[in-house]
């Protein structure tokens, strides 16, 4: 029986001795050369150099982040400044337009004041009663003012004079007045290229149209729309010829006598600040002093 040989490499005692020798003697004399110190040291100043060099970068990526963060709120904050003045500065111009428009109608709520014959005394809307079919409207002036009860009332409005109504009730510094549009309120009235006699009554509300009544069927083909509605001066509660509206509807109904004509408000009463309430029985002293 043949024995198996053994071909693998073993090392003995003595050569692991003899290369353990060998390697000390190299590093021992490595040392004592100090070539082996000084890779040592190229080797450590390498790593150290690099990493103080990440270190630089990112301490350098750091610091500009920060700095563009500062400038990026710095830039946001001038936006925000320069938005609020602006705004600012938008609103005084919308304040100093209405305050423009708002001179110009009380310059020409002035100057109609003192174009009439009559006395008058200008005054402002306070209040008006919207949600009762018997609508009221309430302004600055009373007694100490000269208002009297029963005293007609005007306004001025986009280059137009119009019937506002009159004053059935007055305080010592505000008045009450029933406008045309109040179902109580009845103004005799003509129209104003006929001359027909009619009656104006109103509907309680300033978003409606007015009822013109009692004038006669023959004279239809006569009237326009358009045709212009003014008081009679008749039973001394209104000066004469004051607008109050013009036709927009004709209604001719057979069981009727008379036309049943609406009229749009010469006045718009939605937007109606300033009225004038006219003293009939005294002249306007400052239509002498224009």
């Amino acid at each position: 029986m043949a024995h198996k040989r053994n071909t693998g490499f073993k090392l003995r005692f003595p050569e692991f001795i003899l290369i353990g020798l060998l390697l000390f003697s190299s590093i021992s004399l490595g040392f004592s050369s100090g070539s082996f110190i000084l890779n040592l040291k190229e080797f450590g100043f390498g790593i150290v150099s690099s990493v103080e060099k990440g270190f630089s970068y990112l301490t350098s990526s750091i610091g500009d982040t920060i700095h563009s963060v500062k400038e990026l709120k710095e830039l946001k904050k001038d936006y925000n400044d320069l938005i609020v003045r602006l705004e600012n500065y938008e609103e005084l111009q919308r304040s100093n337009a209405e305050i423009r428009k708002e001179n110009e109608r009380l310059k020409e709520q002035l100057d109609f004041a003192i174009s009439l014959d009559e006395k008058n005394i200008p005054a402002q809307i306070i209040s008006r009663d919207l949600d009762s079919v018997y609508s009221y409207i309430t302004i600055n002036k009373g007694t100490k003012n000269g208002i009297k009860k029963n005293m007609p009332v005007i306004a001025f409005q986009n280059g137009n004079n119009g019937l506002v109504g009159k004053v059935v009730q007055v305080g010592a510094f505000t008045s009450q007045i029933i406008p045309i549009y109040n179902i109580n309120n009845i103004v005799s009235c003509r129209v104003l290229n006929t001359r027909d006699l009619g009656l104006v009554s109103g509907k309680g509300s300033d978003d409606k149209p007015l009822t013109l009544k009692h004038i006669r069927k023959s004279v239809v083909d006569q009237l326009k729309y358009g045709d212009i509605i003014v008081t009679s001066g008749e039973n001394d509660n209104y000066m004469k010829d004051i607008p109050i509206g013009t036709i927009s509807k004709i209604t001719s109904l057979e069981y009727e006598t008379s036309l049943t004509i609406e009229l749009t408000p010469i006045i718009d009463f939605s937007r109606l600040e300033n009225v004038v309430v006219i003293n009939q029985k005294e002249l306007n002293d400052r239509k002498q002093d224009k």
